[in-house]
């Protein structure tokens, strides 16, 4: 009997462990969508269009871009700002970013957050993530 019982607790156990893997995957948001959103405007810029003109909520989650020095050209709430001094921690993660793009994981407000971020070849900085 003891038998069954610890064989019912490891399958349990591993049943919940499965739903909970499943739970946060389908929870997560999709990456390849994201730098696809990402790659898309830093090709735009790239092409000339002025980085100003991007609305920051056309996309889920919203995108944002940054000079090199910390001013924030789009961004849903911070336009005209400098990130520097409003969240030092995503200033200093975002100075991670490369040409080819990076995935930055970084802490704000006790919170694990992932970003992707691109520089364009005048070294604005283009990120979104979750």
């Amino acid at each position: 009997m003891k038998r069954v019982m610890v064989v019912l607790a490891v399958v349990s156990l591993a049943l919940f462990a499965g739903q909970a893997v499943a739970t946060d995957a389908a929870d997560a948001p999709d990456k390849a969508a994201i730098s696809k959103h990402v790659d898309e405007i830093v090709l735009a810029i790239d092409g000339g269009k002025d980085a100003a003109a991007f609305a920051a909520d056309a996309y889920t989650p919203y995108a944002f871009i940054m000079e090199q020095g910390g001013l924030l050209i789009v961004h849903p709430s911070l336009a005209g700002q400098d990130l520097k001094t409003k969240a030092m921690p995503i200033y200093e993660a975002l100075q991670a970013a490369t040409a080819d793009g990076v995935w930055i994981n970084y802490q704000w407000k006790g919170k694990e957050k992932h970003t992707y971020a691109k520089k364009t070849k005048t070294d604005l900085i283009v990120a979104s993530g979750y």
